[in-house]
């Protein structure tokens, strides 16, 4: 075959450093928008971009050419910057050192749109630590709890 070709869709979760709420309503739709900015910059585009106060998610399509790791750590170096300079009161934004990376298929795709699209309630009876352990679970990813959290 002479053209490669692939679809390999990612759910990432990562948090805020040690979970602060700091993306509170006023930066939130922007700090979105840019972090599906930097997505497309690294040639992954975002399919939706979402989360709460102390998280996002972000549900993008990995380029044959990018690692996962790759991605996260530009995306995440970029837009800490972003809101920095943005937000000069929030000069010390920073996110986790870590992150989950989970696959999906293009049947997902629809339900887990939702599924981020409506964080704001799902985040009103469960906690974001609650949340990312039933993930690690659900894609039998094994972890030690000592060391997920920053």
């Amino acid at each position: 075959m002479p053209q490669s070709l692939a679809n390999v869709l990612i759910h990432v979760i990562f948090s805020t450093k040690n979970r602060a709420p700091l993306i509170h309503a006023a930066i939130a739709d922007e700090l979105y928008a840019y972090l599906a900015t930097a997505c497309r910059t690294c040639q992954c585009p975002a399919l939706t971009v979402g989360g709460t106060t102390d998280h996002v998610h972000i549900l993008c399509s990995l380029a044959r050419t990018v690692s996962i790791a790759d991605l996260l750590e530009a995306i995440k170096a970029d837009s800490s910057k972003w809101v920095k300079k943005w937000q000069p009161a929030l000069s010390g934004f920073a996110w986790q050192n870590g992150y989950g990376a989970f696959s999906i298929g293009q049947s997902q795709v629809g339900a887990v749109k939702r599924y981020i699209g409506r964080q704001s309630d799902h985040h009103r009876r469960r906690t974001f630590q609650d949340e990312f352990r039933e993930f690690l679970r659900r894609y039998e990813v094994p972890y030690d709890e000592r060391y997920v959290w920053d």
